[in-house]
């Protein structure tokens, strides 16, 4: 009986990392900075959205909240165009920087 719980568990674990590492997908694998960021700013799209659907955001503040996010991801594409598709360390944080600056907005 422990046997066959002990082999359960041990193909479960298996089973699970296995499907987490196909989850990845070729965008994730190559472009993991450019991922973090384009994540984030989708998060930040659905957090501004909630904001005003729970009347905490007015839509002259979803606008201009939505028009910063569209500058960071110009900014994104712009630094890519310059590194084959590619961002820098540098340039993913000053990204996040800029993110940060918009997230604060939001919870305010």
């Amino acid at each position: 009986m422990r046997k066959s719980v002990l082999f359960g568990l041990v193909a479960a674990f298996i089973v699970t990392s296995g499907s987490a590492a196909m989850a990845d997908t070729r965008w994730e694998r190559f472009h993991p900075r450019r991922d973090q960021v384009n994540d984030r700013l989708e998060r930040q799209n659905h957090r501004i959205n909630h904001e005003y659907r729970e009347g905490e955001l007015s839509r002259w503040q979803v606008r201009e909240l939505h028009r910063e996010d569209r500058g960071i991801r110009r900014q994104e594409r712009f630094f890519a165009a310059r590194h084959d598709g590619h961002i820098t360390r540098g340039e993913r944080r000053l990204l996040n920087h800029e993110e940060n600056g918009v997230s604060h907005q939001i919870g305010r």
